[in-house]
């Protein structure tokens, strides 16, 4: 039926977008970017507010308002870092090209040690499906598990954080990677914990990945004690950590949310590569952020003072790498082990006693420091927890509605994807291949008579937390299915709670031929063409594809029944979300895009949404790409010597 209520009337045909006063400058939105995103904005006329941590020095004080004191300044930062019809967060003034920083961490005088490289190209799917299994036949079972090796482990990084191409045109140049990144920046480092691998290590180690060589960087000998200690045979450790200055040079304030959507999207980039070589991944969640710098080495980096405002100068201490969290790979199928958190709490430790080598690069002359992001950085630390149970669950396949796959290997889709620039606003999509695609975006998989709740299928198994973002669609061009505005719940638990907290007038009704067991609602049928692209920052994108969408998160009440940790956590939900959606337009033969910039509360108001109970924290489209002939792609090894 068509949508016409009064109280969604200032959505649909908004107000003229209005600028900053004059103390506010635009930036150009030319620039190629892997996500799409409008440029952020300067200071507005008046200056950031500063936000102290809450006192910590009376050990005394009651827990649930200590809890609830840091939840209102998770809550501040979130509301400070909103875009809005009439004004965006806070940003540079514009982009200081004389200072972007470098995108490759590396350590200088750490040993190199080269991994082995991979066809992408000349695959033949039928050939090897052992070797290079079909992309859809990973959500429906992992095949054996390999052994480590240096060839196991070259073919895990190519696949999952390598670089994938190199772009040129004029005199520019940039690189492409494996796992996607907000406007290119590539935050997100990673580092691997390994037993001795024959050819690379004799010695258990830590290294440093370095992509731009495909190589380990060794970073420091650990005692060969440690794994037979803690983990299962024939596995290893992943740490992923940001670097917030990567992403703040563009986006300003609100990069701290960009580097938490990349840490997701890293986190089923590794899942999904591992998957491919049999193995299974997950989140180590009861270390602590002190456990996670010792295990990777990054108590090299000197303390980052954290000023009372935003500044500008030369701080290279502002290049740290904060670790964000540890995911355990080991063979699927494994069966139940336990991790005792306490003693690997305390074998950390002793890492910071090893022989640590190499000193890490600097990534900029001059920077600029958004104060509020390292404040809500400290505040959202992760403190050692002694209570939660390590559990691997098992492998739970996902539902398969449609076959719209068009044969590619696992290789074939995760190196080949691209973000697009733009969507042709011409091509379709089948009902069938819409709700397949949705199949995959389910924590649960596919549990005839069950619920979706637990993230137990591919890549959302790589969480330890139940599902907690869900998706309201704007569908745009799907055969079969009315133009309108359409909901995943992603958590059944949640479906009364979301019922309250949405707008009355959603009739959330099942759509035609949607099957019984993909939680999927219409709320109502009109032309939101128009209004994706005004809530997404007024970028045609929003409108051109197939279908886009708001991931939509039960942000409050989780910060205060879980922890304020849970912040970012949530963000590497949606991350992990739009990881499966550029995968699976790219494996129906389209493409897709990830959307950083969208207006929050317009959004919420859109949905009847009210308070911070749910909040959208990132947008999506999905849909035919537009190819730029300009730009030529090479490969991504051997690449140039030189990049942009």
């Amino acid at each position: 039926m068509p949508f016409s209520s009064p109280r969604f009337s200032l959505l649909l045909n908004p107000p003229p977008f209005h600028y900053l006063p004059a103390t506010t400058v635009v930036l150009n939105l030319t620039t190629i970017s892997n996500k799409r995103f409008v440029p952020a904005m300067f200071f507005s006329s008046s200056p950031p507010s500063s936000s102290p941590s809450p006192s910590m020095t009376n050990p005394k004080e009651d827990f649930e308002k200590q809890k609830l004191l840091q939840v209102q300044e998770v809550l501040k930062y979130h509301n400070q870092t909103k875009h809005s019809f009439n004004k965006y967060a806070r940003g540079p003034h514009g982009l200081d090209w004389a200072n972007q920083p470098n995108p490759f961490r590396r350590y200088v005088s750490a040993p190199l040690l080269p991994l082995l490289h991979f066809s992408t190209d000349n695959e033949i799917p039928s050939s090897s499906a052992i070797d290079n299994p079909l992309y859809s036949s990973l959500f429906l079972s992992l095949p054996p598990a390999k052994p480590i090796s240096k060839s196991t482990i070259s073919q895990f990084f190519y696949d999952s954080l390598a670089l994938s191409a190199w772009k040129t045109t004029g005199f520019s140049t940039w690189s492409l990677r494996v796992n996607p990144s907000s406007g290119n920046l590539h935050p997100t480092e990673a580092y691997i914990i390994a037993p001795p691998i024959e050819s690379l290590s004799d010695s258990p180690f830590v290294a440093h990945y370095a992509p731009k060589e495909h190589s380990l960087e060794l970073r420091a000998e650990i005692p060969s004690g440690f794994f037979p200690k803690f983990f299962p045979q024939n596995s290893f450790l992943v740490g992923l950590s940001s670097i917030f200055w990567r992403e703040a040079w563009k986006y300003g304030e609100r990069a701290f949310r960009y580097c938490n959507h990349d840490v997701g999207h890293a986190i089923a980039a590794v899942a999904m590569a591992a998957a491919g070589l049999g193995w299974d991944v997950k989140l180590l969640d009861g270390l602590g952020y002190e456990d996670l710098k010792n295990l990777m080495g990054l108590q090299i980096f000197p303390e980052f003072e954290i000023p009372s405002t935003a500044v500008r100068g030369k701080m290279p201490e502002i290049e740290f790498e904060h670790p964000d969290c540890l995911l355990l790979v080991c063979p699927n199928g494994i069966g139940e082990f336990d991790v005792n958190y306490k003693d690997l709490s305390s074998a950390s430790s002793d890492f910071s006693k090893l022989k640590w080598q190499g000193k890490p690069n600097l990534l900029s002359k001059e920077h600029i420091c958004w104060d509020i992001i390292y404040r809500t950085a400290e505040i959202v630390k992760k403190p050692l927890t002694l209570g939660d149970r390590f559990l691997i669950n098992p492998f739970q396949r996902s539902g398969l509605y449609s076959d719209s796959y068009k044969g590619f290997t696992g290789r074939q889709v995760v190196r080949k994807r691209r973000s697009a620039v733009d969507m042709d606003g011409v091509t379709k999509m089948d009902r069938n291949t819409f709700y397949q695609i949705l199949s995959h975006c389910l924590p649960s998989g596919c549990q005839p008579g069950g619920k979706q709740k637990t993230q137990l299928s591919l890549p959302f198994r790589a969480l330890p937390w139940d599902a907690e973002v869900h998706a309201a669609l704007f569908v745009h061009r799907v055969v079969g299915l009315p133009q309108g505005l359409y909901f995943l719940v992603r958590n059944e638990s949640r479906l009364d709670e979301l019922k309250k907290s949405l707008s009355p007038d959603f009739v959330w009704a099942k759509p035609e031929g949607c099957p019984d067991d993909l939680p999927l609602y219409e709320l109502f049928t009109y032309d939101c063409r128009k209004l994706a692209m005004q809530l997404s920052c007024h970028q045609d994108i929003a409108s051109d594809g197939c279908f886009s969408l708001g991931m939509l998160a039960r942000l409050e009440p989780t910060l205060l029944e879980k922890n304020v940790w849970m912040y970012p956590r949530l963000f590497w939900e949606t991350g992990v979300l739009g990881q499966v959606l550029y995968l699976e337009a790219h494996a129906v033969g389209i493409s897709a895009t990830g959307i950083g910039c969208f207006f929050d509360d317009p959004v919420h108001q859109l949905l009847g949404l009210k308070g911070s109970k749910f909040q959208s924290l990132y947008h999506f489209t999905v849909g035919g790409p537009v190819l730029d002939k300009r730009i030529m792609s090479l490969p991504a090894y051997p690449g140039p010597d030189i990049d942009s």
